[in-house]
């Protein structure tokens, strides 16, 4: 096993100890208060008892949508925690910008947050599961049932066109195990990757890079540069991915990424303008990943390679 994936190994398991992201171990993560966002509509996030083990982001007043309707924005945790709110700037953010952005578990950081459940202590670190794919299908099947039920406030406010899955780390390879899925309308994978050399065995899944193969929509890799242990799994996977355009984008920052920066920073910002493109056909979004002197590919911060796009 080399040291890159032993890294990525010994950091997920540290995130599982406690069962939840690192976030709400810190003190000056949990004091940040929640983002507005960059979008047009002020964002919202909180428990719906309809989908009680899960953190649903929104826009507060959704009749400032108009005749608009709500993209899906699905999301894996980092460690697969049970902390749905490990990446609440990053989702704050989404959600401003007209999307349904939902992550498994509870809010365990920052405004609203309540104590976590801990670990068993006899956990097996390979098996323990927070969070487990199925939740993040679970949620886009929430999401389509409360479109079509009437007296939702979600009645007729979702489209089902508009469907991405995400994921940070452990999450991003939850996101990559049900890429599978045919309602699924594009992916983002956010400092991950299947693991170069043998099994990624991690919270429960025993994945190979033959799972790559599901993918059937564009899919975007953001990755924290050379630094980030988890940079050679997603290039790796990038360079496999041969059947779907693939996009990586990296930026600087490590595994730790830009989640914790002023409503998700910088990578938060391209998954906005991926999802305009990708989801709502956006041209002028789509002028920052394709053309020789596409946004991504002259901005110093980042680094960009695409295929098939």
């Amino acid at each position: 096993m080399n040291k890159r994936i032993s890294s990525l190994i010994i950091v997920c398991s540290l995130t599982l100890a406690t069962g939840v992201a690192s976030a709400q171990d810190s003190p000056d993560r949990n004091a940040i208060p929640d983002s507005p966002g960059t979008g047009p509509f002020a964002p919202l996030k909180e428990i719906d008892a309809r989908l009680a083990d899960q953190v649903v982001y929104r826009p507060a007043d959704l009749t400032a949508l108009g005749d608009a309707r709500l993209g899906l924005y699905i999301f894996g945790n980092g460690g697969c925690s049970n902390d749905g709110a490990s990446s609440r700037l990053h989702l704050l953010n989404i959600a401003s910008h007209g999307y349904l952005a939902i992550a498994p578990g509870g809010i365990h950081n920052g405004p609203g947050s309540t104590p976590a459940m801990p670990r068993p202590e006899d956990a097996d670190m390979a098996t323990y599961a927070p969070t487990t794919p199925a939740q993040l299908t679970a949620a886009i099947d929430w999401a389509l049932a409360e479109n079509e039920r009437v007296g939702s406030r979600y009645y007729d406010r979702i489209d089902a066109d508009q469907i991405a899955i995400s994921g940070f780390s452990c999450g991003g390879a939850q996101a990559l195990s049900i890429a599978g899925d045919p309602r699924v309308d594009t992916v983002v994978i956010m400092n991950s990757g299947f693991f170069v050399d043998g099994d990624t065995v991690m919270a429960g899944m025993v994945e190979t890079k033959e799972r790559l193969n599901d993918l059937h929509t564009p899919t975007l890799y953001i990755l924290g540069g050379p630094s980030d242990i988890a940079y050679e799994n997603g290039l790796d996977d990038f360079r496999k991915i041969d059947h779907v355009p693939v996009a990586v984008a990296n930026i600087d920052r490590g595994h730790g990424g830009t989640y914790w920066e002023d409503n998700g920073g910088a990578a938060a910002d391209v998954v906005v303008s991926w999802l305009a493109w990708q989801l709502r056909d956006s041209a002028k979004a789509g002028q920052r990943f394709t053309g020789e002197h596409c946004g991504l590919c002259m901005d110093p911060e980042w680094t960009y390679e695409s295929k098939g796009l």
